[in-house]
């Protein structure tokens, strides 16, 4: 089995049940998001475990080649990125999969989570999947190469529920980018529920209270 990237883990007070494996965006880490956890008011029996990798070092083009954690490297003027880092980036999130089917916990009690540059890798990893995933939080995100998706999208995950958010301010992520990628969704099938708010590139409470909701409906 690959070896797990360096990842935070936060159990929870039950027996883990089901797990959520968040993802961070370009030049943070998986400390991130780590404190959303307790915003969510999770109810002490839901029994999910919340995983948050760290992305690899890489040098990032638009930002001078500085080196930083990305899932990927982004060149200025481009709507996406590199499709070979995308797919080593999965590669890495399945190996979180597989290692948690092998603690108990089957692949329909998972959720792949991500913001920016991690929601293209929760996206591109989740319709690939082989087998079912409980659903999908994208926010301020967008979906990587709409054809490559249609070609290479699974049945398993056909139409799996996916949360999508986004600020209607974002100037790193223009919705407009956002909102094409959830039309191209919707198109493919999938089950999107849309979500935007006053806001830049970041998350609101409001946002969380939505994602706490979406976790207890799929999870």
């Amino acid at each position: 089995m690959s070896e797990l990237l360096d990842h935070i883990l936060l159990e929870p007070s039950a027996e883990a049940r089901a797990t959520v494996i968040w993802l961070h965006g370009l030049g943070a880490d998986g400390h991130d998001f780590e404190p959303i956890v307790p915003e969510l008011n999770l109810p002490e029996s839901s029994g999910i475990r919340f995983i948050f990798p760290h992305a690899p070092v890489r040098p990032v083009t638009i930002n001078g080649g500085a080196e930083m954690r990305a899932w990927y490297d982004f060149t200025p003027h481009s709507e996406s990125g590199s499709t070979a880092d995308i797919e080593a980036s999965a590669e890495a999130i399945r190996a979180f999969i597989r290692h948690e089917n092998e603690q108990g916990i089957p692949t329909e009690k998972i959720v792949l989570a991500g913001f920016s540059q991690g929601g293209v890798i929760a996206l591109y990893t989740a319709l690939r999947h082989t087998s079912r995933l409980a659903g999908v939080v994208a926010l301020s995100t967008y979906l990587h190469d709409f054809r490559a998706t249609e070609a290479e999208r699974t049945d398993a995950n056909l139409a799996i529920p996916i949360l999508m958010a986004h600020g209607t301010y974002d100037p790193m992520i223009p919705i407009m980018q956002a909102a094409t990628s959830r039309e191209n969704l919707i198109r493919l099938g999938y089950d999107v529920r849309w979500l935007d708010y006053p806001m830049e590139h970041q998350v609101c409470l409001e946002e969380i209270e939505e994602i706490a909701w979406f976790l207890q409906e799929v999870l």
